[in-house]
């Protein structure tokens, strides 16, 4: 929203562009020269911004009200449904609030997306504002949804907003609420990596378990962000690290695909089943190797993964690392001992897919380490 004004002036006449710039400054006298030569106080830009607009958003009281006295509209809108009193709050101008209150401005007003004052003074963490609102205001629904059905609480949890969380708990805000994609403000903060509001959350008592419409709990969300510190808070206040999502993924999956050791390590350390396929028989050391995540591998290798588990295409990791040239991954997967009789849908195996795609020294090391698990073996059985 802060981008939303920068300053805009296409599509003002020259004398309508030096007032918006000048409510913008809070040039007071500038304005008065402008008005008595009966500039539009309405005109628009092109994306439907008027000169109050400027004016609240940067919380210039004079401006505000000499706009307010020479016919500005209090509820004009832009083209993003702001109006100056939504702008205002998104701001955290309280007297202007004040002022633009008083002038009859509607309340109970709500931009393109949803948002209404609380939403704004919650999400940005305007504690003043958000006090006034709930305190002065008449009639102001504490669980109204926005668009995405997200409440003020769930703005102020996915916003990291820790002040703003506690007032709206006091107000007696509905804890429980989904947004639409059935996220709790559990979810939200985790997938941003909140700490102190996660931790506050769960103080709270919110469902550690409480799954999205795709099967996500927090610990996914925290794991698919790659927040460690969330990753662990969670964990120890007993969150489960196998729950599955709808496509069968677990939070090692994400984490894999994240490429993050420390929380593949923290979730493993909780009891995390690396060896678990997602419903294309996808493993978390595949998307490690797939994706060239060398430390990942290794980590998994250590936490006795299958090694020659098959995805949908009956690959395993080491087809993969042929398929990719990643030579490192390989050298790891074949120090661990792969299977290298195993062939994929097309009946190749590593070897011959090594070979496919030209990728020599895979080739070449891939015919060494053969030629070694067969030496091995024969002294194996000497012995």
């Amino acid at each position: 929203m802060e981008e939303e004004l920068i300053w805009e002036t296409h599509g003002l006449l020259p004398l309508e562009r030096q007032l918006h710039e000048a409510s913008g400054w809070n040039q007071v006298e500038r304005m008065k020269d402008l008005i008595e030569k009966r500039v539009n106080i309405r005109a628009r830009n092109h994306v439907g911004r008027v000169a109050l607009h400027w004016a609240a958003g940067a919380g210039h009281e004079q401006a505000v009200r000499l706009l307010l006295e020479h016919g500005a509209a209090v509820d004009d809108m832009d083209s993003f449904g702001m109006n100056a009193l939504l702008l205002s709050a998104w701001f955290g101008h309280l007297q202007i609030v004040q002022i633009l209150v008083s002038a009859g401005a509607k309340v109970h007003c709500e931009n393109k997306d949803g948002l209404t004052l609380l939403h704004c003074a919650a999400q940005k963490g305007h504690m003043p504002v958000l006090a006034f609102i709930m305190e002065d205001l008449e009639d102001v629904a504490l669980d109204r949804v926005d668009k995405l059905g997200r409440t003020a609480f769930h703005r102020a949890a996915e916003h990291g907003q820790l002040d703003a969380l506690d007032f709206l708990v006091g107000s007696g805000c509905d804890h429980s609420v989904k947004d639409k994609e059935g996220n709790t403000a559990l979810h939200l903060a985790a997938s941003q990596g909140h700490v102190a509001v996660l931790r506050r959350l769960v103080d709270i008592g919110l469902d550690l378990e409480e799954q999205n419409t795709e099967g996500l709990i927090a610990l996914h969300a925290a794991a698919q962000g790659i927040h460690t510190d969330c990753v662990k808070l969670l964990l120890s206040a007993g969150s489960n690290v196998n729950v599955l999502t709808q496509k069968k993924l677990s939070c090692l999956h994400f984490a894999a695909l994240g490429g993050s050791v420390d929380v593949c390590r923290a979730l493993i350390k909780a009891g995390g089943c690396t060896n678990v396929a997602d419903k294309q028989g996808t493993a978390p050391i595949h998307l490690a190797v797939r994706h060239n995540f060398p430390g990942l591998v290794q980590l998994f290798i250590d936490a006795h993964s299958d090694l020659d588990a098959m995805d949908i295409r009956r690959q395993t990791p080491l087809h993969l690392a042929a398929e990719h040239a990643w030579q490192d991954v390989a050298e790891m997967l074949l120090i661990a001992g792969v299977d290298l009789s195993l062939r994929d849908k097309q009946g190749k195996t590593a070897l011959a897919v090594a070979a496919r795609s030209n990728h020599i020294s895979l080739v070449d090391m891939i015919i060494k380490a053969d030629r070694f698990y067969r030496w091995e073996k024969g002294h194996q059985r000497l012995f």
